[in-house]
């Protein structure tokens, strides 16, 4: 069987890259293919693996502005020759998903998202990356042209894969396609209960603003309690100059650190919409509550009052008010650490696995028949 994978772009390490890792050792031969490359960004991820790139490698500034370059973006995912392949599987939450396959290979997407600045907030989009301003005006004009081809290339697509029933809600909106859910892999064995925590709150993850750090800093300079925060990112200059002096940036953490600041917080503050939300899952596996805004997909996830606390409203107000209610209540750690055990990371694979090969059965089958 000829597989390959196709990827958005290697650029960063986060959930999506926890994804291709796993199809990585599930097909250890298969060849990545990806828009953008930037191996130092990756600190020696996929160093190992065969990684073909499109001609937008070669632009200046790609690997660090990859997102300034959207217009060549489909043009180069359509280049990518594919043809030798039996299965193709991308992992898209944008442009993955538009390759052209030939007739008798099958394309199975697990999809992240669909492309959130084509079909949400353009606006938003522009204004919560740091983009010249000329690219800002040209953007809305070509997201124009690009919704117009995402709605097309996502029906080259033979499977759909969503990683939350929230993105198949989303897929069903704006493709009018079904899709299989499988939740992404988080590695629950990297994280544990502690006997003892510490006083602060947590909160993971990179410093964009639709992680909405601002309003969870505003709620703890009220609320004078300890808050550290693990994460880079463009929006750290800002934050800093808001934050109080119980609040601390702590960067990047090594993983051992970052399983024992999860393991010894308190609660884990979560106040984003995410389409899945790893590091939430990351700080029950580690038998901690989390503190969540009601949207995206951690509603799915979590118990009220069993395994954290929501909020109604993404507002510094909601989030002093949750955390004084999260003060009144006893947590069991290891209810909570058993919560996270669904989203192992071997049995994303084994569902993975059974699924593809189910669907190249299908595939073969309908080939034949016709």
């Amino acid at each position: 069987m000829r597989i390959a994978l196709v990827h958005d772009y290697l650029v960063q390490y986060g959930g999506a890259e926890r994804v291709l890792e796993c199809f990585t050792e599930l097909f250890p031969y298969a060849p990545i293919y990806t828009l953008v490359y930037d191996r130092d960004a990756m600190h020696g991820i996929f160093a190992n693996k065969e990684i073909r790139t499109s001609f937008i490698q070669k632009l200046p500034f790609a690997k660090k502005r990859h997102r300034i370059f959207p217009q060549f973006m489909p043009t180069a995912i359509e280049q990518f020759d594919l043809s030798q392949y039996d299965i193709v599987l991308s992992d898209s939450s944008s442009y993955a998903k538009g390759l052209i396959t030939s007739p008798d290979t099958l394309h199975i997407c697990y999809m992240h998202t669909p492309m959130r600045y084509a079909w949400d907030d353009c606006q938003k989009y522009t204004s919560d990356f740091s983009f010249p301003g000329f690219i800002k005006k040209i953007i809305p004009f070509a997201m124009n042209l690009i919704r117009v081809w995402d709605r097309v290339s996502v029906e080259r697509v033979d499977k759909l894969i969503a990683n939350s029933n929230f993105v198949a809600k989303r897929i069903k909106k704006y493709y009018k396609r079904d899709a299989e859910v499988i939740h992404p892999p988080v590695n629950t064995r990297d994280f544990y209960v502690s006997e003892k925590t510490g006083d602060y709150f947590l909160m993971v993850g990179r410093l964009l603003a639709y992680k909405r750090h601002d309003i969870a800093i505003e709620a703890f300079n009220e609320l004078k309690l300890p808050l550290k925060i693990i994460g880079r990112g463009p929006e750290m200059k800002k934050l800093k100059k808001m934050a109080g002096p119980n609040i601390k940036f702590l960067g990047r953490v090594d993983d051992k650190k970052l399983a024992r600041y999860y393991a010894e917080c308190r609660a884990f503050i979560f106040p984003q919409e995410e389409d899945f939300g790893i590091v939430a899952v990351e700080a029950m596996a580690s038998g901690r509550p989390v503190i969540a805004f009601r949207g995206g997909d951690i509603p799915e996830h979590m118990e009220e009052g069993r395994t954290g606390v929501f909020f109604e409203n993404q507002t510094a107000a909601d989030i002093v008010t949750a955390v004084k209610k999260f003060e009144d209540i006893k947590f069991n750690p290891q209810y909570i650490r058993s919560q996270s055990l669904k989203f192992d990371r071997e049995l994303f694979k084994s569902k993975i696995k059974d699924y593809i090969e189910a669907e190249l059965v299908r595939y073969k089958e309908r080939l034949k028949n016709q």
